[in-house]
């Protein structure tokens, strides 16, 4: 953890949170599905946990720059920073306190965040750190803003550097929302294109490679996978749901 206190945030009440690692983990992993969010009438914020600096061919100026394109592409309600160090994400007290305050005032109904194993330690702390923040958030006689609160939904999404492939609990349907997916990732020209060869495939080709893998898994064209640690309710089975 860095010598400095987290900003404060002041985030709008949300339906949707997404927490990122670093700043183009969201737009990679569920851009699609914070679209089809948007589409839905849902309001949806983004919390990227660090700049995602240094990086080769990146800068801070860079990467400001890069992320509000995309926040602008991808029409959400709210992001913010909570300014942790990259390449260090730590859970520490200081971390998980500021991240259940962003909650406790943002209120939202699903929280989505990065998948608990990976190879790349930032990852797997982030995930840790979130569960934490999320039970601080409803805790009493605490230092924090806003109202105790339980966020009732987490989900983990895939943000994984490892070449494992764990079973989802869901996929999310974003067929109609690919190609705005790919706009918002492109957005991070430093990361995606620059230095990078544009022989296939590209990183690019593999973004939309396994979207397209995740949609053909349930019958349809491009799909973003989550896992649950809880049973998810129904009230029917779906296929029965949308019957006439």
């Amino acid at each position: 953890m860095s010598s400095t206190s987290p900003p404060e945030l002041t985030p709008p009440e949300l339906d949707l949170l997404v927490v990122a690692t670093h700043p183009d983990d969201a737009e990679i992993s569920v851009g699609g599905t914070i679209l089809t969010a948007k589409a839905a009438g849902m309001s949806v914020g983004v919390l990227d946990l660090t700049n995602g600096e240094p990086t080769p061919h990146g800068s801070l100026e860079i990467r400001a720059k890069e992320t509000a394109a995309a926040t602008k592409a991808l029409k959400l309600d709210w992001r913010g920073n909570l300014g942790l160090p990259n390449r260090s994400v730590q859970n520490t007290l200081e971390a998980r306190a500021a991240l259940a305050g962003v909650f406790r005032l943002s209120r939202p109904r699903v929280i989505l965040s990065p998948y608990w194993e990976d190879v790349h330690p930032d990852h797997v702390a982030a995930s840790q750190l979130i569960d934490d923040a999320r039970f601080w958030a409803k805790l009493s006689k605490v230092d924090l803003p806003g109202e105790r609160y339980w966020p009732p939904t987490l989900y983990y999404y895939w943000s994984i550097h490892l070449r494992i492939h764990p079973k989802p609990s869901f996929v999310i349907d974003i067929s109609k929302q690919i190609d705005g997916k790919m706009q918002a990732i492109q957005c991070y020209e430093s990361q995606m294109l620059t230095g990078r060869s544009d022989e296939f495939p590209t990183v690019l080709d593999d973004i939309r490679d396994r979207a397209r893998y995740w949609g053909w898994s349930i019958h349809s064209a491009y799909g973003e996978p989550f896992a649950s640690r809880e049973e998810i309710g129904l009230p029917m089975f779906p296929s029965l749901a949308a019957s006439p």
